[in-house]
Parts: C-alpha cells; structure tokens; sequence
C-alpha cells in the first residue's frame, strides 16, 4: 500500500505494525512534499531498505518482533547516515532515553498532529547528528544527566526530546518548559561554550512528585545581569526594547528575549553567583 503525491520529492518510510497509521499519515502528508511509504516491521523495512534508500525512516517502538529500538540500532550498524524518527504512543523516559542513544534524529509521541508531524520530518532532514553529540550519564527517571556538545545542532536536536520527558503534563505546559529549556540551553551553548564543539554543557533533569527542575552548566566565565543590556530581561520598564538598539550596535544577531521568556515560564528561575549554572523549577 502506497500513497502518491505527484509533487512529492522527498521520501519516507513508515515502520509500525497498526494497518491504521498509514493511511492516517497520507492524510497528514497530502499537498506537502514528501511521499510515504508503508511496511508493517523491522524485519521487512530492512528487505525494503536494500531495494532502495529513503530521506527518513519514521519507526513506531512498540512493534512484534523487532521492536523499534532495535531496528534503530540495526539500521545504525547497516546505514550510519540514515535519518531516523523514532514515534511511540508508550512515551516513557527509557524510550526517549534508548532512542537518544541510538542517535535518532528526532521523536513524535503518538497522536501528534499534521503540524508536528510535517515540521518534524523537516527539522529532522535538514540537520545532521553527530556520533557523541549527546552522552547520557545518568537514565534514572527521576534523574537524567548528560552532557551535550555546543552546537546549536545538538541543542535543537535534545530539545525535542526533552519536550516528551514529562509525558503526564499537558501539551500547552510541555511546549512552554520546552522553550524556556531551548533557551536556557542555546543560552549556555551559544554565549558559554561559544558554539565550540569541544567544549560541552552539562545538565540535569530532575522530577520529584510536586516540580519539574533543569540544571545546566555552561563552561564559560559566566555574566552578571547588570551586564545584560544587549537582552529583554535588561531592558528598564521605560524602554522595553532597548536591547534591539543595543544588539544591533554589537553585532548580535536579532533577539535576546530568551532569559525573559524562560523567566516567565519558570516558578523559579536560580542562577549561580558566577552566572554559568542556573536552576529552573517549574512546581506541578
């Protein structure tokens, strides 16, 4: 079973054992440009792949047989440079954990909508993982620590899987601790670790049974927050864009809004006195 869309030049293959996931997806894809392809498990979406090579491989987890982590980890051995989304309806930190591990590219937790469905086939076709980019040193549920990389890469990419760790919150509360956390990080990767890949962040996430905490260490010599006038959270209340006039004549690219908005979604936002560690707590 197949769905053509005559425009379509991007291609890929769906891997889930549910008859009702593919012609759901089509429907997703229809009037955009990728074409979708459908084969029921691993075993037969690595005879399909010898035939032929796909922009991305979208694999369900939960699948008879070949669960889908390890065909991730089998077509990692077979196609290093495939580009894998891992989806599950079973959004558990061991599956955002094993599909991390296994250098997916990017993870849906079923359902997801046509928005989240497209942009993600995009993101996850346009930006390369890097073999170490992210290194798990702690996979407790209650505590996950790893250690990423400063690449903004690495970051967007970790991000979307950190959207689905608090997988009991609703989407509205997951999707804004994930932008304060992508600011948070691109914050420490960017201006702490200045976009070096040699250097590396180091964070936590941490769930007690009444909050929700993100630590993250940056390497660099920290800021203090009067020295913040290139952002929004250094603005005066008489000038509430001051800082535009400020990153322009600094050469900074447009923003700066992110402390600002992290600020405003956090319960409690902590820095160190060094300002190169900061706590964010969000209470549940």
């Amino acid at each position: 079973m197949e769905y053509v869309n005559p425009q379509a030049n991007r291609t890929v293959l769906v891997v889930d054992d549910d008859p009702e996931m593919f012609p759901l997806i089509g429907a997703m894809l229809q009037g955009t440009e990728w074409k979708a392809d459908y084969v029921g498990g691993g075993e037969e979406a690595l005879a399909r792949l010898e035939a032929r090579a796909y922009d991305i491989i979208l694999t369900d987890i939960l699948m008879p047989g070949m669960d889908g982590l390890t065909l991730l980890g089998r077509l990692r051995e077979r196609y290093p440079d495939a580009c894998i989304v891992v989806m599950t309806v079973a959004n558990t930190p061991d599956h955002v954990l094993g599909s991390l591990r296994g250098e997916a590219a990017s993870y849906l937790s079923k359902p997801f909508s046509r928005g989240t469905l497209v942009s993600t086939l995009i993101s996850a076709s346009s930006r390369s993982v890097n073999a170490g980019d992210i290194k798990i040193l702690s996979d407790r549920a209650q505590w996950i620590s790893l250690r990423v990389a400063c690449r903004l890469t690495a970051a967007d990419r970790l991000t979307q899987f950190m959207r689905e760790l608090p997988g009991d919150l609703s989407s509205n509360e997951r999707d804004q601790i994930a932008m304060a956390f992508r600011e948070l990080l691109i914050n420490a990767v960017e201006h702490g670790g200045r976009l070096d890949p040699n250097q590396v962040v180091d964070l936590s996430y941490i769930r007690t049974a009444r909050s929700l905490i993100y630590y993250i260490r940056d390497p660099g010599e920290g800021f203090s927050f009067e020295a913040l006038a290139h952002t929004a959270i250094g603005n005066t209340t008489d000038e509430p864009l001051g800082h535009v006039d400020v990153r322009e004549k600094m050469g900074l690219r447009p923003g700066g809004f992110g402390l600002l908005m992290a600020k405003s979604f956090a319960d409690e936002l902590i820095y160190t006195a060094k300002g190169n560690e900061v706590i964010f707590v969000k209470y549940l």
